[in-house]
């Protein structure tokens, strides 16, 4: 059992997503000169956006479902291997940085989607690298059977 029942992650993931965009859009972006981005990347983009929003949600709802916590600085009470989670270990940080790129698209911001994959090195380091060694402890083979069959992101 895990000293600390929980993966230690400090800030939450939605905050470094939230972060890396803004800083992204507020450097480079039609909407900060006042503008959409041109009507085909709004559209494209906020249809992405909006896909990924509701697969983030259906993902979130089944820890609720499962009777866990999806925050990583709670504990996790079962590792859910179905649904959404057959196909990937992590599908809520696949869709916020699908809602991200969709955002940035939206935007018109290339710096923000330049900034995705710093944003995605910070989580897989400093977010699932604590999450999986936590469900490593708290689980053990179970866990590591599950990260066997199945994919970190896709």
């Amino acid at each position: 059992m895990p000293k600390q029942d929980h993966a230690g992650v400090r800030i939450p993931p939605p905050l470094c997503f939230f972060a890396f965009l803004v800083a992204g859009i507020l450097l480079n972006s039609d909407w900060t000169e006042g503008r959409l981005a041109n009507a085909y990347l709004t559209i494209i983009g906020g249809l992405i956006a909006i896909i990924s929003l509701i697969y983030l949600i259906i993902s979130a709802l089944k820890h609720k479902a499962a009777g866990s916590n999806v925050e990583p600085w709670k504990p996790t009470t079962t590792i859910i291997t179905d649904g959404v989670y057959k196909y990937s270990r992590n599908p809520i940080y696949v869709a916020m940085a699908v809602v991200y790129a969709g955002v940035a698209i939206a935007a018109g911001s290339w710096l923000a989607l330049l900034f995705l994959p710093l944003c995605l090195l910070f989580i897989r380091y400093y977010v699932i690298a604590r999450e999986e060694a936590y469900l490593e402890e708290k689980f053990g083979k179970e866990y590591l059977d599950y990260k066997a069959r199945v994919r970190r992101w896709l």
